[in-house]
């Protein structure tokens, strides 16, 4: 299952959504996750997720790979939507046995539930896979680049390089968890049968291996930086300069659309 997770990876492929600049990718994320809470029917989150689904076919990634994200969050998924469910007293009661009551409301409140959640992370593996780790980092000082008025500049690039390392490194742990997962299976550590108690115990052999990787990992990079002369913060240049260009600007105006068809279809339903 660790191996099918591909959130934090980047897919270099020939797109309109990867030529976008990135700081209108990271506010068009936001604004779409903003805007996601703002649906409260289903035909407004219905028109998001069709929007969002038109956006990922942009990206000239194959669907399967965005699927493959949720096989990990698939049971956290389950639990809040069966949670939902459960918590909605309201509308047409369909099973009362015990403390648990099912009604018409609250299967349409799981379900709407689940479909935001299920936006989220869509919406984040489209930014994630189009977008390169280095251009994170640029995007990110240049949007908080109001923050150098108080004297936070320096700051700024140091949350910027850290936020990014993190997601570069995503990909790296799951690897290195699966291989210490498949070496302690291969010296006959059952690791997926027994109890909460005795899975939890079993964790124990392949997350010491695990931090002890993460800790080389970082001295590595800490080498690596010192060795190529890395100082960041003021003064630093770029290689690649950011520009905004026509893609940007249409994708900033199909967003404003968006926005105005999902204000117009909360107030008529």
């Amino acid at each position: 299952m660790l191996k099918d997770i591909t959130f934090g990876q980047y897919f270099p492929v020939d797109s309109v959504v990867h030529k976008a600049d990135p700081r209108t990718k990271i506010l068009l994320l936001i604004g779409f996750i903003i805007f996601t809470f703002v649906c409260n029917n289903f035909f407004s989150l219905v028109f998001l997720a069709t929007s969002v689904l038109a956006i990922v076919v942009l990206t000239n990634i194959p669907l399967i790979i965005y699927l493959k994200n949720f096989k990990a969050v698939l049971p956290v998924v389950i639990f809040a939507t069966v949670l939902n469910m459960f918590y909605v007293k309201t509308g047409v009661v369909l099973v009362d046995w015990w403390i648990f009551t099912i009604t018409v409301d609250g299967i349409l409140r799981a379900v709407f539930m689940a479909l935001r959640v299920v936006l989220l992370i869509m919406m984040s593996a489209i930014f994630s896979y189009t977008t390169t780790p280095t251009s994170i980092t640029n995007a990110l000082e240049s949007l908080l680049k109001p923050l150098k008025y108080i004297k936070l500049e320096s700051a700024v690039h140091v949350l910027s390089m850290a936020m990014t390392i993190t997601l570069r490194f995503i990909p790296t742990l799951i690897e290195e968890t699966e291989k210490i997962m498949n070496a302690q299976k291969a010296r006959g550590a059952d690791i997926e049968t027994g109890n909460l108690l005795k899975r939890a115990k079993a964790l124990i052999p392949i997350l010491i291996p695990l931090f002890i990787s993460s800790i080389h990992h970082a001295y590595d990079l800490a080498e690596s930086m010192e060795c190529r002369c890395y100082v960041g913060g003021v003064g630093r240049t770029k290689f690649n300069k950011m520009r905004y260009g026509t893609v940007d600007i249409i994708g900033g105006i199909c967003f404003l659309v968006i926005c105005c068809v999902i204000i117009l279809l909360n107030i008529l339903f």
